[in-house]
């Protein structure tokens, strides 16, 4: 019996087909919405841990200032400097190392090619603190480190653009004024969390850059390392102390410095993002409601034009249940239609937006499964009250219906 109603159902669809694409589109859009939504919003999550964990772990960032946002009238807050990057290495426990940074932005120029790329001065702890590995060549020597040698490590980007095919390492460019010599290069990190590219960057000795283009002693950042044994929140409490004692903060006043935990910033970002992908998901969701709708009233309207028939099949002995079955299943496989149109739409979008997304393409076989399993339900819950009128009418009122 199943088999035939199956049958009879599907002869139905083809019979009025424009009508059935139609009655179905808002399944088909509804699907579709929500395996897109949630697959990107997935893969969009991914990328910023993935961004994020390319910044290392167990890393607190220290800048000057009250936070991002919090700008504001009153004297700016003075930077760090070198003793203040002594006192953390040296009277904070748990604290691995620190790597100040002193940044600036330049031209860099290679046989007649030139590219401008953000300088970032810094030590050999800035390697030591977070995972940046290089592809060739070395880091600083401490001769060089100590007295502020013309010699740079450059960010992926800058060697496409400058380099091209010949190697990097042990050529001379300028930076500015400066004659630079190349003495390693970078491993591709790719974009960043915030926006950027990771890989156009120029990394110099500290007071290289201090001396020759900030012109400053000035520390605008500095990356602390904590070692995997300590608690990350003591290490920053402690590490705020003695800031506060350093640049002589009064007691209940607030702090002219901020401090950043990454692992905060990942747990920050990864919650955002899911919070956006749910409410654009339950957006979409919508269109599945408004397709059951529309199954419902298609299908109303079919029993009103099919009642003789319903009559006749009534009269010759059929009962109520295989009556409302027919019907039922009529509606089911419409939704489970929709259901697979709007899966195949959905991969289809999903493959052209995760290049211009810059996420990394991947598959949920649960979100589908799961939304084919929705519009299967709409279908029994939205197809139910038709096929029950259709299943209650009086055999002799429908053989006489017009």
């Amino acid at each position: 019996m199943l088999a035939t109603t199956f049958t009879l159902a599907v002869r139905s669809i083809r019979r009025h087909l424009l009508r059935s694409f139609l009655t179905i589109l808002g399944i088909v859009i509804g699907v579709a919405a929500v395996v897109t939504m949630v697959t990107l919003g997935q893969a969009t999550t991914a990328a910023v841990q993935q961004q994020i964990a390319s910044l290392g772990t167990n890393i607190l960032q220290v800048r000057p200032g009250q936070g991002f946002g919090r700008g504001g009238g009153g004297p700016r807050p003075p930077d760090f400097d070198q003793e203040d990057v002594d006192a953390v290495t040296e009277q904070v426990a748990g604290v691995t190392a620190v790597a100040p940074q002193a940044q600036s932005s330049a031209t860099a120029i290679f046989n007649g090619a030139n590219w401008s790329t953000t300088i970032n001065g810094t030590t050999n702890a800035y390697f030591q603190v977070q995972p940046w590995n290089l592809t060739a060549g070395r880091t600083f020597l401490p001769a060089e480190e100590e007295a502020g040698r013309a010699v740079c490590i450059i960010g992926n980007t800058v060697r496409t653009n400058l380099f091209r095919n010949v190697d990097a390492v042990g050529q001379r460019m300028r930076v500015n004024d400066i004659s630079c010599d190349v003495i390693g290069t970078l491993e591709t990190r790719g974009q960043a969390g915030f926006g950027g590219d990771q890989d156009d960057i120029i990394i110099m000795p500290i007071k290289t850059v201090q001396r020759r283009l900030t012109g400053s002693r000035d520390i605008r950042l500095m990356l602390v390392g904590v070692d995997d044994d300590f608690d990350t929140a003591q290490v920053q409490d402690q590490l705020s102390s003695l800031l506060r004692e350093r640049r002589r903060i009064e007691p209940g006043a607030e702090d002219n410095f901020n401090i950043f935990d990454t692992a905060q910033i990942s747990a920050t970002l990864t919650g955002t993002t899911t919070l956006l992908t749910s409410i654009v998901t339950a957006v979409a969701a919508i269109s599945l409601v408004v397709g059951g709708i529309g199954i419902m009233n298609i299908m109303l309207v079919s029993v009103t034009e099919r009642t003789r028939e319903i009559g006749i099949r009534l009269a010759i002995g059929a009962v109520a249940r295989e009556v409302l079955l027919q019907f039922l299943v009529e509606a089911v496989v419409l939704s489970m239609l929709g259901g697979l149109v709007g899966l195949l739409i959905g991969q289809l979008a999903i493959l052209l937006l995760t290049p211009l997304m810059q996420v990394p393409w991947t598959f949920v076989p649960e979100i589908n499964l799961i939304a084919f399993l929705i519009s299967a339900v709409i279908g029994v819950v939205f197809g139910f009250f038709p096929a029950r009128r259709a299943a209650a009418l009086n055999p002799i009122d429908a053989l006489r219906h017009e």
